[in-house]
C-alpha cells in the first residue's frame, strides 16, 4: 500500500482570506480556504472547486499527502487516468493531482518559525 508523506485534520477557518473574488474566480467555482490542522497546528490555503465540492467555514477535512496514487506505490506516470484500477484517490470524495506550489515560513511568531504550506493549484 502507498505510504502517505503527511495527514491531518484541517477546520476550514475562513473563505476567500485574501477577499479577491474576482469574476473570472468566480465563474470558474474555485475558491480560496484557510484551514488549520489539528494535530500540528499548521495552517494551509488551498484552492477547492467548490461545484464539485462544496466548503464551508467550521467544515472539517482530512489532508493527505502521498507521492502516488498507485496502491502498490510505484510512482506515477505524471497523469491520472481512470482505468478501471483501484487508486488511492477511491478512498476521498475530493482529489488535487499535481505538485505543491508554495512551502513558507512565518517569523512573524515569538516561537520558531513556523510553516505555511500553499496547497493552490497551478
Amino acid at each position: 500500500m502507498a505510504e502517505h508523506l503527511f495527514e491531518d485534520i484541517f477546520n476550514v477557518t475562513r473563505i476567500d482570506p485574501d477577499g479577491k473574488k474576482s469574476t473570472e474566480v468566480i465563474r470558474s467555482g474555485i475558491i480560496r480556504i484557510e484551514a488549520k490542522s489539528e494535530q500540528l497546528e499548521m495552517y494551509m490555503q488551498l484552492d477547492v472547486a467548490t461545484d464539485v465540492y462544496p466548503m464551508h467555514v467550521g467544515d472539517k477535512f482530512t489532508m493527505v499527502l502521498a507521492p502516488t496514487l498507485n496502491l502498490d506505490g510505484t510512482p506515477d506516470t505524471g497523469f491520472y487516468t481512470q482505468a478501471g484500477r483501484k487508486t488511492l484517490a477511491d478512498k476521498y470524495d475530493y482529489v488535487m493531482h499535481g505538485k505543491l506550489y508554495k512551502i513558507s515560513e512565518d517569523i512573524s511568531s515569538e516561537k520558531e518559525a513556523t510553516k505555511v504550506y500553499d496547497f493552490s493549484e497551478l
